[in-house]
């Protein structure tokens, strides 16, 4: 690792590669493009950005230099936090559908080092003349199978197709492919697995199964939930339908959660994820949307509330537990019809349930909403400060801060939420009169 790379990573508090980003970097390096497949959780974001941002060339500022196609808004989100964490002084600018075109033609006009987006609205800025990725030197197509999956191929291609002068591909998924698309081209890869052996439980990750006693899973969901308690949780299910299903009995039961599919606006999909990161609310229930690509660290379990229908499906949930050396659990609720996987390579442990619903633990946090975020030039700095001294909050009380473009999010601990709030609701936020109030999850059914 090269002192500039070392500076970058200081912001990370790391100190050391693990063996995959070690690999990455020297396989940087090499004449050849790459693609790298590694379970979710393993660090690829890191991997890839950490080389390309220490070879990016200063005297073309104004210039992309690199374009990072992504399948969905959380992970551009996600790689755009990532980055602008590097502090590398380079501009990355993030385009998505669901976000206003005006604004990111506004951003836009000055163009970005780098450039991270999904690929319909990438496409859509190279064809309204917004962009020129024509001297490009790196294109990384980050879950580029996820994308592929998602009806993206054309406009994969056509990104591919208009970046001239690239040095170097990147290309990456969690599981191994069946076949490299043709619009790949016919240069020379090599490819980098760290997945072998992914189809055997990891070593700190448990599996176990439920069966279900009568017709009722659902019923069997709470009380497992209820088993549960305190630990951060997500429920996957294979349709929208079932999501929906099981969100509205969670919440005739008053149960705090929230729920996750492709069928959400975007900001709700956002403030969903907001409050599930920062432990306003400990329990997700989601389509396999939810099972990659998303910035969500510290699961506990994973409840497989419909059986995967693939391998890869199952290796994608199971992977947003158990990660960076924490342990884990995966469950699988099993009715009278249901078996195991035929993939699952040795049986879980059978897990009993509860007789009756335990009472349902309430999340340690409250979440703060303001109506102020990065295009009224607010930091989470102003906001930390803000609170600390104005709602007086130790800082143990105060939690993850997010900021959007027009609001903001403090997760602020439960029993001083409702003083923090009355003290803070006639204060001014950088000389501002804002808006302040608990922040609720508009999206339940």
């Amino acid at each position: 690792m090269t002192p500039q790379q070392q500076t970058l990573l200081k912001n990370f508090g790391i100190t050391a590669l693990n063996e995959m980003q070690v690999a990455m970097q020297h396989a940087f390096d090499a004449d050849s493009d790459i693609i790298l497949i590694s379970p979710t959780g393993s660090g690829k974001t890191l991997a890839f950005l950490l080389p390309i941002a220490s070879n990016l060339d200063k005297d073309l500022k104004e210039v992309i230099q690199t374009v990072i196609v992504v399948p969905t808004r959380e992970l551009a989100l996600q790689i755009e936090m990532v980055f602008k964490q590097m502090a590398s002084g380079f501009k990355i600018t993030c385009v998505y559908g669901g976000h206003k075109t005006r604004i990111e033609e506004s951003s836009l006009s000055v163009p970005p080092t780098v450039l991270v987006g999904t690929p319909g609205r990438i496409s859509y800025h190279i064809r309204n003349e917004n962009i020129s990725i024509a001297k490009a030197k790196y294109l990384v197509l980050d879950e580029f199978d996820k994308s592929l999956e998602s009806g993206f191929k054309d406009e994969m291609e056509y990104i591919v197709n208009n970046s001239k002068a690239l040095k170097k591909r990147l290309f990456t998924s969690a599981t191994p492919l069946e076949k490299i698309p043709a619009f790949i081209g016919k240069r020379r890869i090599f490819e980098l697995n760290f997945t072998q052996g992914l189809q055997q439980p990891i070593e700190n990750l448990s599996l176990k199964y439920v069966h279900v006693k009568g017709d009722d899973k659902l019923e069997a969901l709470i009380l497992l939930l209820g088993a549960l308690r305190e630990k951060s949780i997500i429920i996957f299910c294979n349709h929208r339908d079932a999501v929906n299903r099981i969100s509205l009995q969670l919440k005739k039961m008053n149960f705090l959660h929230g729920y996750y599919h492709g069928g959400l606006e975007q900001i709700d999909r956002e403030k969903t994820l907001i409050l599930f990161r920062n432990g306003s609310i400990r329990v997700l229930v989601s389509t396999d949307l939810g099972s990659r690509g998303l910035d969500i660290p510290e699961i506990d379990v994973v409840i497989h509330y419909q059986l995967p229908l693939k391998e890869d499906a199952m290796i994608h949930r199971n992977g947003r537990t158990a990660r960076m050396n924490a342990d884990g659990e995966a469950y699988f609720l099993l009715d009278v019809n249901e078996k195991l996987p035929h993939f699952l390579k040795d049986k879980p442990q059978e897990v009993k349930l509860p007789t009756k619903q335990e009472n349902l633990q309430m999340p340690s946090f409250r979440t703060l909403y303001i109506n102020a975020g990065k295009k009224d030039k607010i930091s989470k700095v102003d906001i930390a400060g803000w609170l600390h001294q104005k709602g007086l909050l130790e800082k143990d009380q105060l939690g993850r801060i997010d900021i959007l473009d027009n609001s903001s999010y403090a997760a602020i601990s439960s029993p001083v939420f409702k003083v923090a709030l009355t003290k803070i609701k006639e204060e001014k936020l950088k000389g501002k009169k804002v808006k302040v109030e608990e922040a609720y999850l508009t999206n339940l059914i």
